[in-house]
């Protein structure tokens, strides 16, 4: 049995498991938003900071994390994440001032990133071979694990309150996640898995996850020092606050438009469109990642990073027009969050593929900062929309940033990418024609 789990497959699903445990700590949030405004009135502006403090937590502390992570492997790094998670819920519950609130969110947020960036760090290093796959079935947990407990943490508040459903989640969700930890492993060096290599000729071939074996790794500053990793960090900030102020204010968007208890029966069931909406956001939230994940893996990560985000603006843009009417403002956000979910497999798939898989936690650790840097923009947000009295111009600015984004993967992003890959080719050649050189005694190494 123990040698069952340590298959690279057993892994991969094991770092799932644990991503829907942490899920609920972002999506689950905005059913919370209403109810602890009802009790102290501290504002839905207010209340929002704590998310924003969380998602920051979650995403500014990852490279550390990630360097941690890279040293010692996933097993106690996800305990420890575990542990900080339940803590995180517990403490919500009690929380009786903002600055309480905004401290459970941060060990939350500090927690989640333990939790994130090992399980996707270790699918990015055992399947280096269908990357976008595993990084996309791997944060499809984060994406579609809420999904199952919307209906019964909604019920929870409802009947026993915010506080108790806080608790009781909480406990639940952090032990789960240290359980599974104890099984959890990193590949034997770093090597997982039969993959062909391609030769340089082949770096345009339909399996980019492929190029790993003729391209050298970066450390994270190389990394940094490079302009396509700023590229990619400008695109995931611009398509990434989009979808986190749709995560965010769903509830406050429904009630504003007028939409949220109207009953809508879809897909043989009868709910009101907030709590279908969610529902469904979350399944299809999840099942883009994997989805979009294996695309990229056939067509090219820009082409795929092209068609989703244009169909995040169109979809954003229709969200206006349409929103008002419930059944439309349930199909909408469906396919807003399944056009806005795949960054969390293209990006990781994305900067594994570029910059290698020995520092792929602390790489795609610095990279996942750019969530952070787009969560600062979900208050501007809120208050956009005050200053407006409506949410139509903050969803048409995210709906022309989607926009602009296809257009850089497209054209600004691919021919950078195309090009520093073929250098890095280059150098991992040189590379190894030195250590040939050195094996057969011709060369001497460098001093």
């Amino acid at each position: 049995m123990l040698s069952a789990l340590q298959s690279r497959w057993s892994q991969l699903i094991l770092g799932i498991v644990c991503m829907v445990m942490i899920a609920n700590l972002q999506y689950g949030w905005t059913l919370f938003v209403l109810p602890i405004d009802q009790k102290f009135h501290w504002g839905r502006a207010a209340i929002q900071w704590a998310f924003t403090i969380f998602v920051i937590c979650e995403t500014w502390l990852l490279p550390l994390e990630g360097f941690v992570i890279d040293k010692i492997g996933p097993r106690w790094t996800v305990c420890a994440g575990g542990l900080l998670i339940g803590l995180s819920w517990v403490l919500n519950g009690m929380a009786d001032s903002l600055n309480y609130l905004y401290i459970s969110a941060a060990i939350g947020g500090i927690g989640a990133g333990f939790v994130y960036g090992a399980t996707v760090g270790n699918a990015l290093k055992w399947f280096p071979d269908r990357r976008g796959l595993a990084a996309g079935l791997t944060a499809a947990g984060f994406g579609a694990g809420a999904a199952l407990t919307v209906k019964p943490i909604s019920d929870m508040i409802a009947s026993a309150g915010y506080e108790a459903t806080f608790l009781w989640f909480g406990i639940f969700q952090g032990i789960v996640v240290m359980v599974v930890a104890l099984v959890l492993r990193a590949p034997p060096g770093q090597e997982a898995g039969h993959v062909v290599p391609l030769s340089p000729g082949g770096m345009n071939a339909t399996r980019p996850s492929r190029l790993h074996d003729i391209t050298r790794d970066y450390g994270p500053a190389e990394m940094a020092r490079q302009p396509v990793f700023w590229i990619m960090y400008a695109m995931f900030v611009m398509v990434g606050a989009g979808g986190l102020i749709a995560t965010a204010q769903l509830s406050v968007i429904a009630n504003d438009f007028g939409v949220a208890k109207t009953p809508v029966t879809m897909f043989w069931m009868t709910m009101p469109a907030l709590t279908l909406a969610l529902t469904i956001d979350r399944v299809l939230n999840g099942v883009t990642r994997p989805f979009f994940g294996w695309v990229s893996d056939q067509i090219g990560r820009e082409n795929t990073m092209f068609i989703a985000f244009a169909l995040e603006g169109v979809g954003i843009y229709a969200l206006t027009q349409y929103a008002r009417d419930p059944v439309m403002f349930v199909l909408l956000t469906g396919l807003v969050f399944f056009a806005w979910g795949e960054i969390y497999s293209l990006f990781p798939a994305t900067c594994g593929d570029t910059f290698g898989r020995t520092f792929a936690a602390t790489n795609y650790g610095m990279l996942y900062t750019a969530k952070g840097t787009a969560a600062l923009l979900i208050p501007y947000g809120n208050k956009l929309a005050e200053y407006t009295g409506s949410w139509l111009s903050v969803l048409y600015m995210a709906s022309a940033v989607n926009i602009l984004a296809a257009l850089m993967a497209m054209f600004v992003l691919k021919p950078m990418r195309r090009a520093f890959i073929r250098r890095s080719m280059n150098e991992k050649a040189a590379e190894r024609s030195q250590e040939a050189r050195m094996r057969m005694g011709t060369a001497s190494p460098a001093p």
